[in-house]
């Protein structure tokens, strides 16, 4: 199951997202990766918070684009893998939301 340098095969299917989120982590080891996404999920909720202020669905592509460009940088630059979002769609939105509160608590390092 384990592959190189701690990484988990994406080839494995999950499941639950109890067995999904190590493998998550595993790509996730890079910490400017990691900080991407956070900020690109920061920016997504601020976007959705204008959505509903100003009543403009716009915002609310502003805030997906957001979400995923800084993620995808993160990944395609820095931690140089494949985003899991590819594969898993699902478990890898709940993946960045479960990482970006380990984030915010200081379980993972910023």
């Amino acid at each position: 199951m384990a592959a190189a340098a701690g990484r988990i095969s994406m080839s494995e299917g999950f499941a639950s997202f109890r067995e999904f989120y190590p493998f998550y982590l595993s790509e996730h080891q890079n910490r400017t990766c990691r900080r991407l996404h956070f900020v690109g999920s920061s920016a997504a909720l601020g976007f959705i918070v204008l959505a509903i202020k100003d009543a403009a669905a716009w915002w609310l592509l502003a805030s997906l684009v957001s979400g995923y460009a800084f993620a995808w940088v993160g990944h395609f630059f820095y931690e140089k893998n494949r985003p899991a979002t590819f594969k898993y769609p699902f478990y890898s939105f709940l993946g960045d939301w479960v990482m970006y509160k380990d984030i915010l608590i200081g379980r993972i390092p910023y």
